[in-house]
């Protein structure tokens, strides 16, 4: 695949990332959620301080049909600051998932079980 196929094809994963977001949370402005301009440095999804106090997390995209997901967690911690770190990942054809920490994700189904009780 050209690089310039590639740039294109992770961009589509930013954008329709960004799009879910902005549709789940609606109380958000289109602009305090964008995609990042390909080549620039930092998070792949930027957060104004409004969109932060929702979503406390730093995003890195991939889409790749074959992730070298130790790398894809590299830069998503280098790039995380004081936010935990997520990758947004999928390939053609398939699922779009999510990596966290599994202290991360203990702490969210723990979160989960209590507001449902």
């Amino acid at each position: 695949m050209k690089s310039r196929s590639a740039k294109n094809k992770g961009k589509r994963l930013q954008n329709s990332f960004r799009d879910l977001l902005l549709e789940t949370f609606t109380q958000l402005e289109p602009d305090d959620i964008r995609s990042a301009i390909m080549g620039e440095s930092g998070e792949d999804i930027k957060l104004s301080p409004a969109a932060r106090k929702f979503i406390p997390y730093s995003f890195e995209c991939k889409n790749q049909e074959k992730l070298n997901i130790w790398e894809a967690l590299s830069q998503a911690e280098e790039n995380a600051g004081d936010y935990d770190s997520v990758v947004i990942f999928k390939r053609n054809r398939s699922e779009t998932y999510a990596v966290i920490t599994v202290k991360k994700f203990i702490e969210l189904i723990d979160e989960n079980s209590k507001s449902s009780k």
